[in-house]
C-alpha cells in the first residue's frame, strides 16, 4: 500500500519550490483542502457477510466504455512541469492499468499525442473566446476523445497562497493556448458561462458531456437539464471557493437527485481503496485522483503513475470483497454507517 504523505514529500524534494507549491495549493485558507481526505476516512462502513464473493471484480464502464477500475485520472495543468513525460506519460500508465486519463485543457501536451496512446475524455473550461474551446472540441474529438468533461464552478480562477510557476511549459493542448499567455482575457474563463454552452457542446461535438464541478442537488439538476449526461461532484482539489461542503458530505443527496438519469463521479481526496468504495457506497460510479497522480508521476514517471492506479485498483477490489460485495454494481448504500447516508 502506497504511502501517499511520503510520495508527496518525495515529490516535494524533487520539483521546484514554486512548482510544487503551485500543485500542492489550495484556495484561500485551504480549509477545503485540509478537510477532503479527513472527511473521507469519517465515513463509516458496515460490511455484509455470508456472501459468495468469489469472482469478484472492479472493472466496470462509464458512459459505455469499459475500464478495469472505477480510480480515474482527473484533470491537471501543465504536467509536464512534474515530468519531461508530462499528459503523454500519465495517459501510458492510465491505458496500461485500464484505466481512464480526462486530460487537462491547460495541458502542456498536445491533444494529439495523447489521442495516439489510448481512450481519453477531455476537459473544458469554457473560455471568453469560445472559438478556442470549440478549437479544443474540435481536435479532441478527431484524436479520439470519448467524452467532454466541462468544469462548470470556475467563472474565475480563485486566489491562492502560490501563483503561477515562473516558468510555464510554451506548448499547450492547441496552438492558441501555447505560451499559456496569462493576460489575455479571451483565453480567460468565461463569467457568463451558462446551460446553453452545454447543450451547443453536446450538439457540436456528438459526445457525452460531463459537468465537473457540482456540490447540490439543484446544480446537479441544473446540468442535467442542459444536457449532461454525468456529473462529478467536485471541489476542484480545494482550488475554487474555500469553505464548500467535502464531497463525500455532497455526494449523496446529488446522486439521489440524478442518479437515476445519469452518472454520477466523485472528485477530492480520494487516497485509499476504502475511500473508493465508500465513494460507489454514496451513490458514485467512479472516483477521480489528482495530486497524487502527480507526486507519482515527479517520482516515478509513468511507471511510478501506473503503480499507483494499480495499487489503488487492488486497495478497491480487496475493499470490495471484505464488504461482501462481488462488482461496483453490488456496492450500496447499506454499507454505510447510517449516520452518513
Amino acid at each position: 500500500m502506497i504511502d501517499h504523505e511520503l510520495l508527496r514529500r518525495r515529490a516535494q524534494e524533487l520539483l521546484p519550490d514554486d512548482v510544487f507549491g503551485y500543485f500542492d495549493g489550495g484556495s484561500g485558507a485551504e480549509v477545503t483542502l485540509a478537510r477532503e481526505a479527513r472527511a473521507w476516512d469519517d465515513v463509516l462502513l458496515e460490511p455484509r457477510v455470508l456472501r459468495d464473493v468469489s469472482g469478484a471484480t472492479v472493472a466496470t464502464s462509464l458512459l459505455g466504455q469499459p475500464v478495469a477500475s472505477p480510480v480515474l485520472v482527473a484533470p491537471m495543468a501543465a504536467q509536464r512541469l512534474a515530468h519531461p513525460s508530462g499528459e503523454v506519460g500519465v495517459a501510458v500508465a492510465a491505458r496500461d492499468s485500464g484505466s481512464l486519463m480526462v486530460l487537462s485543457m491547460r495541458s502542456s501536451t498536445r491533444v494529439e499525442d495523447v489521442g495516439q496512446v489510448g481512450p481519453f475524455w477531455q476537459q473544458l473550461y469554457v473560455l471568453q473566446d469560445r472559438g478556442v474551446t470549440d478549437e479544443v472540441v474540435e481536435r479532441a474529438t478527431a484524436a479520439g476523445a470519448l467524452a467532454l468533461v466541462v468544469t462548470v464552478d470556475t467563472p474565475v480562477v480563485a486566489g491562492k497562497r502560490v501563483g503561477l510557476p515562473s516558468a510555464l511549459p510554451p506548448l499547450g493542448i492547441v496552438p492558441a493556448l501555447d505560451r499559456r499567455v496569462v493576460t489575455d482575457e479571451r483565453l480567460q474563463q468565461a463569467r457568463d458561462v451558462g446551460p446553453r454552452d452545454l447543450e451547443r457542446l453536446a450538439e457540436t461535438s456528438g459526445l457525452p458531456v460531463v459537468a465537473k464541478g457540482v456540490l447540490s442537488p439543484a446544480a446537479a439538476r441544473d446540468c442535467v437539464a442542459a444536457g449532461a449526461s454525468a456529473v462529478v461532484v467536485s471541489t476542484h482539489g480545494g482550488r475554487q471557493l474555500d469553505g464548500v461542503v467535502p464531497t463525500p458530505l455532497a455526494l449523496p443527496a446529488v446522486a439521489d437527485a440524478v442518479g437515476g438519469e445519469v452518472e454520477v463521479y466523485v472528485d477530492g481526496g480520494v487516497r485509499t481503496g476504502s475511500h473508493v468504495l465508500k465513494a460507489l457506497a454514496l451513490g458514485a460510479q467512479a472516483v477521480l485522483v489528482g495530486r497524487p497522480v502527480l507526486w507519482a508521476l515527479a517520482t516515478g514517471g509513468p511507471d511510478g503513475v501506473r503503480v499507483l492506479l494499480d495499487d489503488l485498483t487492488a486497495q478497491a477490489l480487496e475493499a470490495l470483497v471484505l464488504s461482501g460485495c462481488r462488482s461496483c454494481a453490488d456496492v450500496g448504500p447499506d454499507l454505510v454507517h447510517a449516520s452518513r447516508r
